[in-house]
């Protein structure tokens, strides 16, 4: 039985994670927002009509976590391999696997591993595609700052939290004029908590094994398998 640390990292593992997959849906699907503001949403449909254009991603990235107040200064490194719906997250020591159908979440450190099935009809499923919600309803967007890092011209898109219930203040999004790729995600809490997404490494068109996406059990033989379906 798992100690109550261990589950509280693993669910903070899942949180991270979807963090890291609303970036991964703004990769590589559509979306559909209600114009706002006609120039980022102009600039949004760019960003959509490039990446739909590769077969395969394949992203490093950094996720930084902050909080002055309560002396928080959080980094973790991870990266993801997409093709259609399908992808592979590496996050925390924790490796996720969906197939199209299931979801594998591997945990080494406690030798188990979870499977469970992915209703696509379920809003709350954890893929890509369905991260697409966060943009499409509740918030309020427009074009933000321009930033030069490192020689690259970031534009950032605002966007705020209709329902005072939310606990993020605002969440921005920055985007490479150059490239139309996301740069990085920032998540601002209204407590003071500051969550960074940042794309170091970004790759297109990839050649990937047939197996890529298949979850092999034979790997695996002393870890505990939970089949949650």
């Amino acid at each position: 039985m798992k100690s109550k640390i261990q589950e509280s990292k693993k669910n903070n593992t899942e949180t991270m994670g979807k963090k890291f997959l609303l970036i991964a849906a703004l990769l590589f699907f559509s979306f559909s927002i209600h114009a706002q503001d006609k120039k980022a949403k102009e600039l949004l449909d760019q960003v959509t009509a490039k990446v739909q254009s590769y077969n395969t991603i394949i992203i490093d990235f950094k996720y930084s976590l902050t909080n002055a107040k309560e002396n928080i200064n959080q980094d973790s490194k991870g990266n993801v391999t997409m093709k259609g719906n399908q992808y592979v997250l590496n996050f925390m020591g924790v490796t996720k696997i969906f197939d199209g159908k299931k979801t594998y979440t591997i945990v080494p450190e406690d030798e188990e591993i979870t499977i469970s099935k992915v209703n696509e009809k379920d809003d709350n499923a954890i893929t890509p595609s369905k991260m697409l919600t966060f943009f499409n309803t509740g918030y309020k967007y427009n074009m933000d700052i321009l930033q030069n890092v490192k020689g690259r011209k970031i534009q950032y898109i605002k966007l705020v939290p209709t329902s005072s219930k939310d606990q993020r203040k605002e969440v921005l999004l920055g985007i490479d004029i150059q490239t139309k790729h996301i740069y990085n995600l920032i998540e601002i809490g209204k407590k003071g908590t500051k969550t960074t997404l940042t794309v170091n490494s970004f790759k297109t068109n990839q050649p990937l094994s047939k197996n890529q996406f298949t979850f092999a059990e034979s790997k695996y033989p002393n870890y505990y398998i939970n089949k949650l379906d």
